[in-house]
């Protein structure tokens, strides 16, 4: 009997779904064994496979060549009497080039960076609960604290899932999980839609996964993780503000 229980007991892939229903006894198997590697390859996996069928719908080239069009007709619209053919010719040209090393680099991004983002995050995620437990006065266990981090990333894989989802169903590569979608895009600039756009459900319930996570394990105690991930959240909300204000100020 005693040979049998560690097998029922050890954490594996079958316990990733329960994460969504009993997160607390998939953290205490976690406390106990600190295994997150054949997770954690399956959502690197499943992300670079999303990636990959976003690639294969053409959403991507679509969205470029829609870009593309635009800009030529601004170009020819505004510089038609600026410029002789020739320079024009060149310009639009080069407006081409540049959407073909677009189309290239979006590829690549959803196909090789996101994962690599995803297990980049997550290390990092990671060390900075290490040296906030350490600070904190416990003794904190990386496997433990990146095995947490791994087992709430379910819920960042189910949302680009869903993004895909709705890629396929409305045919754009402009979809979201935030709330930004409450915004129309006629008024969808501007600091109210970065606020927006930052707020996503399935972040919030990243964090709050972890603060289960950290309590349960007993890497910190239940105020420091609510506190932790709190705080660690809003900074990640702001991150993304400012980067999407950066983008629109680009655009």
């Amino acid at each position: 009997m005693s040979a049998v229980e560690p097998n029922s007991s050890a954490l594996g892939l079958r316990h990733a779904p329960m994460m969504f229903v009993a997160p607390g006894g998939v953290f205490r198997r976690i406390a106990e064994t600190g295994r997150y590697g054949w997770l954690l390859g399956t959502l690197l996996l499943l992300t670079t496979l999303i990636g990959w069928v976003t690639v294969q719908t053409g959403l991507i080239d679509r969205e470029v060549d829609r870009q593309t069009r635009t800009a030529l007709a601004e170009l020819e619209r505004e510089q038609v009497d600026l410029m002789s053919r020739a320079e024009l010719s060149e310009q639009m040209e080069k407006i081409r080039k540049s959407a073909e090393f677009t189309k290239l680099i979006t590829r690549g991004q959803a196909v090789l960076a996101a994962p690599v983002l995803l297990v980049a995050s997550l290390m990092l995620i990671a060390a900075f609960l290490f040296a906030v437990v350490a600070l904190g006065g416990n003794k904190p266990e990386y496997p433990t604290l990146m095995a947490v981090c791994t087992y709430s990333a379910v819920v960042v894989v189910l949302a680009s899932v869903l993004r895909l989802a709705m890629m396929l169903a409305y045919r754009t590569i402009e979809v979201d999980t935030s709330l930004g979608l409450l915004v129309s895009r006629s008024v969808g600039d501007g600091v109210p839609h970065a606020i927006l756009s930052a707020v996503d459900p399935f972040r919030i319930w990243f964090w709050i996964l972890v603060a289960v996570g950290l309590t349960v394990t007993g890497q910190l105690s239940r105020r420091a993780a609510i506190i932790t991930c709190a705080l660690f959240c809003m900074i990640a909300m702001a991150a993304r503000v400012v980067a999407t204000l950066g983008v629109q100020a680009g655009a």
